[in-house]
């Protein structure tokens, strides 16, 4: 049985036998799948550039007993700019090694695989800082999957506008410096301009998601507390994050 016309982002090749390829792709339609390109590795292969690492294809695929052969690909975006910077290529795969941890086989999730496009196509064309574009992804991704962060008051006293905001990353909540009691947990520090950041991300408009500033401090602060957040809610560690860390030549330092 074959079904068409679907678009499919490679989150994983592996070389499989001389000239194939194990595909783990994402589709909006069937959510995570996998897939076998044969002859891919092929230099007269048709489908080779559609079936790379981080490239949005339209495929064709044929279906028997379950399992999936990709029949026709064609590519859609390139995501060029992630192949001519190594340290975006690796972070687009910390993009895809999260999708893998959280979204289920089988289970359609549009609105997680739009976060992850837009989120390659910002990287790719260095439309903001990738540190940036790495945080929005991070927690948005969390909201999606159902962890959204409660950053509304310090969960303790109420205050809205809590002094030295800390997050506790097996909660979601925050809570003022000075109300931090061992009830919070493991905490990331924040600030008031980070806090606001990560605030805005939880409900800002898909299309607007990149669409904001912070000073250099801020901005680690944020990418520490949402990597830590999401790392904690997945209970494991990343391994493609930490060779994005070695090879950055930007790293974002100690807490």
């Amino acid at each position: 049985m074959a079904f068409t016309g679907s678009d499919a982002l490679v989150l994983r090749e592996v070389r499989y036998k001389e000239s194939d390829r194990i595909l783990t792709l994402f589709t909006p339609e069937r959510g995570i799948v996998t897939a076998k390109a044969r002859g891919a590795l092929r230099k007269s292969s048709r489908i080779a550039a559609a079936t790379q690492q981080l490239t949005l294809s339209e495929m064709t695929f044929f279906e028997n007993r379950g399992k999936l052969t990709v029949q026709e690909a064609l590519v859609k975006e390139p995501f060029e700019g992630l192949r001519l910077n190594f340290e975006n290529f690796a972070l687009g795969c910390y993009f895809a090694e999260c999708i893998e941890a959280f979204v289920q086989e089988e289970n359609p999730d549009p609105d997680s695989f739009q976060l992850i496009l837009n989120s390659l196509y910002a990287v790719s064309h260095e439309l903001c800082d990738p540190l940036l574009v790495k945080a929005a992804f991070e927690v948005r991704l969390m909201c999606l999957m159902g962890y959204t962060p409660d950053l509304s008051v310090c969960c303790f006293c109420g205050e809205e506008q809590p002094v030295s905001p800390v997050l506790g990353v097996q909660t979601g909540k925050i809570c003022c410096r000075k109300c931090r009691t061992s009830e919070l947990g493991a905490g990331m520090q924040l600030c008031s301009a980070s806090l606001a950041a990560m605030r805005y991300l939880v409900s800002a408009p898909a299309r607007r998601l990149f669409s904001f500033t912070l000073p250099e401090e801020a901005l680690r602060r944020l990418n520490q507390a949402s990597e830590t957040y999401l790392a904690t809610q997945a209970s494991r560690r990343f391994a493609t994050l930490e060779y994005w860390k070695k090879i950055c030549s930007h790293p974002m330092g100690s807490a």
